[in-house]
């Protein structure tokens, strides 16, 4: 809610007539007293305690005039006028670790760099690794400056970051406090470390270092080749286009029997992919008051969360999982099934050169809904036999039409997509298409043509 200014001069107003009434009657009755004896004061006596007054009063005002100018800060941060400070759930009471090789010269908030927001914890090799693929491919140090945040007290990683010395900025999660989860959900406590880990780095990324975007990895991720290149050009969407809200590297179904050899493909998504992706100043200022004490990627999927927008994603990943994977507190969930067969880009595409102003939204939806519905929806056996029940023989392009939850999750399951939900959302889907090749065969895992939006409940 934004406070009327009305209200603000009323309020200032109010404050100047109220200690100017007590100023006169604060000196009136002083004056009009006599002294310690009874007498009345001189007029030495009473210009010297005239001038005191005035002083005490002087002072009094001053520290009024500094808490309105804190109560007028924290009412811009009110209503959206400046940068929130970090959000109480986020801070520690402890003394914080200070942290390590911090780069002297902060970027102002106008500056267009993009910060590598690296989160690791325990594996030393892993991030040693990624750091080594981040420094080998990034093309210049200036616009893509390195943070990793390390959580754990395992120094063994810490002496594998720092020895990387001013080639990058070193933080640590300062709390190492226990959490407490409720008991049904005690065996998940790494995730609520997570989340603490990732709301206090993304506070000292954009809060504290002032930087406009950040791309955060993992250290079990390995980068392609272009993965600087795709998000340098696609950074631009996110100014452009309010209906998107992040850059996605990932394609969760981007096994390489699943997707097309075309590297240059990009894609709208309802689904938040994260595994290597960007996001700009506005959201966190956005997000971190309301941050999650756990589970912070399914957080985002929820509809409060993701308000109709968007993420950019790619045909054929720009990130993939390393064995370093199975390694976590996932425990290898999803890994040997799904994520270890994501096919990683290896051909560089000059993203830079091309117009990707198709991926607005104005353009993209009217485009993705023609091409879609304009395919012939046919049935699974048609696909597996490759030509149609009358002969003929497939088109470039099919759908495969489902009407209900358990529809899509059969098909999903019976050709190989991961078949799950979030907040209603299948993964990848935008406006609840899911694209992927069956052989040379392109299909569309597609709703009826009048679907509106997403059910909730579908999980």
């Amino acid at each position: 809610m934004v406070v009327p200014r009305r209200f603000l001069i009323y309020a200032v107003s109010v404050l100047i007539i109220v200690w100017t009434v007590g100023f006169w009657i604060l000196t009136a009755s002083s004056l009009g007293k006599g002294t310690v004896n009874g007498d009345m004061p001189t007029v030495e006596e009473r210009a010297n305690l005239l001038q005191s007054k005035i002083a005490s009063v002087e002072k009094a005002i001053h520290e009024q005039v500094a808490e309105n100018k804190r109560l007028m800060n924290l009412l811009r941060v009110h209503n959206g006028q400046v940068n929130a400070p970090q959000p109480p759930s986020l801070t520690t009471t402890k003394a914080p670790i200070p942290a390590q090789n911090i780069n002297p010269a902060v970027p102002d908030a106008a500056d267009d760099r993009v910060a590598i927001l690296v989160f690791a914890c325990n594996r030393p090799k892993a991030v040693q690794s990624h750091i080594d693929q981040i420094l080998r491919l990034r093309p210049s140090a200036e616009r893509f400056p390195i943070i990793v945040s390390q959580d754990c007290d395992h120094q063994e990683t810490t002496n594998a970051i720092k020895a990387y010395g001013d080639k990058l900025t070193f933080i640590r999660q300062p709390d190492q406090s226990e959490i407490k989860p409720p008991p049904k959900l005690k065996k998940f406590v790494g995730y609520y470390k997570i989340a603490r880990h990732y709301g206090w780095a993304l506070n000292r990324t954009f809060f504290d270092f002032k930087y406009k975007y950040a791309i955060l990895t993992e250290d079990d991720l390995d980068l392609a080749v272009d993965f600087f290149e795709y998000f340098s050009a696609t950074k631009k969407l996110l100014d452009t286009d309010p209906t998107l809200w992040c850059v996605s590297a990932w394609n969760d179904n981007g096994k390489g029997d699943k997707i097309e050899d075309n590297s240059e493909l990009l894609y709208r998504t309802d689904f938040f992919p994260g595994l290597g992706w960007m996001l700009t100043d506005r959201l966190w200022t956005e997000l971190a008051p309301i941050w999650p004490s756990s589970f912070w990627d399914d957080w985002l999927r929820l509809p409060e969360q993701r308000k109709d927008r968007a993420c950019i994603r790619p045909e054929v990943s720009r990130t993939s999982m390393s064995n370093n994977g199975k390694v976590g507190v996932s425990k290898g969930l999803y890994y040997d099934k799904h994520l270890r067969h994501i096919r990683l880009n290896d051909r560089f595409v000059k993203f830079s050169t091309m117009d990707l102003s198709y991926l607005v939204k104005d353009r993209y939806d009217s485009d993705f809904v023609r091409r879609v519905y304009q395919w012939p929806s046919i049935t699974q056996g048609e696909l597996r036999g490759g030509k149609l029940n009358n002969g003929d023989p497939l088109p470039p392009a099919v759908r495969l039409t489902y009407e209900d939850k358990n529809t899509y999750k059969v098909t999903a399951k019976e050709f190989g997509l991961m078949d799950d939900f979030r907040a209603g959302v299948p993964r990848t889907a935008y406006r609840g298409v899911v694209p992927f090749m069956f052989g040379r065969t392109r299909v569309y895992l597609a709703p009826l043509a009048s679907w509106t939006n997403y059910d909730p409940k579908w999980s």
